[in-house]
C-alpha cells in the first residue's frame, strides 16, 4: 500500500467530538477527559434538558477554552440520531469522534418475572442508540476518510450472567455490530471499538440499579471479585481519550473489558 493511501489520524486538538449520552457519568467524565486534552469543540446529547445545560456549564466552567454545545435529543430514534450528527457537522463543520455512552433504563432481572410484553422495549432501549447513531455518523466520515467510533456496552455481552438474558443479548448486539462495522468501515479510514464494562460506581445508573434488590445481590458479588478496584467513570473515559487519539489509530474492532478482574472475558 503507497503511503499516500494511508490515512493520517487526526489529532484531539483538531477533532469535533460528538457524546450521545454526554450528559452523567461516563458520557460526562468523557467531556472533561476531551477538553482537558485539548479538545475544542464539542457536542453532548441528552434527554433531559436542565441536566444537559448544566452538564455544558461545568464543562464550560473547568475548561473555558472549549466550544462545546448541548443538544436535547434522543438518540434511540432514527430520525434524533440524524439530527444530532447534521447539527454537529453544520455547527462545527466535521464529526472526527463518536462516543455512544447512551443506557437503558431496565436493571438485571430473570427472563421468567419479565414481563412478555416489555422484552421489546427494554431490547431497544439498551441496542438501538449506538445502532442509529452509527449510521447516521458514517456518510460525515466518509466523506472525511476518517472517524473513531466508540460504543459503551457490557461484560454482559460476553459472560453469561443470571438477570442479564435480555441486556446481554442487546450487549452482545452491540459487540457484534461494532466489530463488523470496523470491518466494514477501515477502508474509508474510520476505526470503530467498544468498552464492556461490568460495575461502574458513583454513576446515577449503578445508583438506580442499587435500589433493587436482586441487581444488589448481583453486584455485591461482582465487586468482591474485583480485586484491581471497581471501575469509575474516569477510568473508561482514560480509555475513551485514548482510543480516540492518534495513539490508537492501529487498533480498531476491539471489544475491551474494563471491569477490575471481575472477569478476563
Amino acid at each position: 500500500m503507497a503511503a499516500t493511501d494511508k490515512r493520517l489520524p487526526v489529532p484531539l486538538a483538531d477533532s469535533v467530538v460528538v457524546i450521545a449520552g454526554g450528559t452523567a457519568g461516563v458520557g460526562l467524565a468523557t467531556a472533561h477527559k476531551f477538553a482537558g486534552q485539548g479538545v475544542k469543540k464539542l457536542v453532548i446529547v441528552g434527554r433531559d434538558a436542565a441536566r444537559g445545560l448544566d452538564a455544558r456549564a461545568a464543562v464550560k466552567s473547568a475548561h473555558p477554552q472549549i466550544d462545546i454545545e448541548f443538544l436535547s435529543a434522543d438518540a434511540n430514534r432514527a430520525s434524533e440520531a440524524t439530527r444530532i450528527c447534521e447539527f454537529a457537522h453544520q455547527r462545527f463543520g466535521a464529526v472526527h469522534v463518536l462516543v455512544n455512552s447512551t443506557v437503558g433504563p431496565a436493571g438485571p432481572t430473570v427472563l421468567h418475572q419479565i414481563p412478555i410484553g416489555d422484552i421489546e422495549s427494554i431490547l431497544l432501549a439498551q441496542i438501538m442508540g449506538p445502532l442509529l447513531m452509527c449510521r447516521a455518523v458514517l456518510p460525515y466520515m466518509r466523506e472525511q476518510a476518517t472517524g473513531v467510533i466508540i460504543n459503551v456496552a457490557s461484560d454482559a455481552g460476553k459472560l453469561a450472567t443470571p438477570g442479564e438474558t435480555v441486556i446481554g443479548a442487546a450487549m452482545a448486539g452491540i459487540i457484534m455490530f461494532t466489530r463488523t462495522l470496523a470491518i466494514e468501515a477501515k477502508r474509508n479510514g474510520i476505526r470503530v471499538n467498544v468498552l464492556t464494562p461490568s460495575l461502574i460506581e458513583g454513576t446515577l445508573t449503578n445508583a438506580r440499579m442499587m435500589t433493587q434488590p436482586f441487581a444488589t445481590k448481583l453486584f455485591e458479588k461482582a465487586r468482591e471479585a474485583a480485586n484491581l478496584g471497581v471501575a469509575v467513570a474516569d477510568d473508561l473515559a482514560e480509555l475513551i481519550v485514548f482510543l480516540a487519539s492518534p495513539g490508537a489509530a492501529k487498533i480498531t474492532g476491539q471489544a475491551i473489558s474494563v471491569n477490575g478482574g471481575i472477569s478476563a472475558a
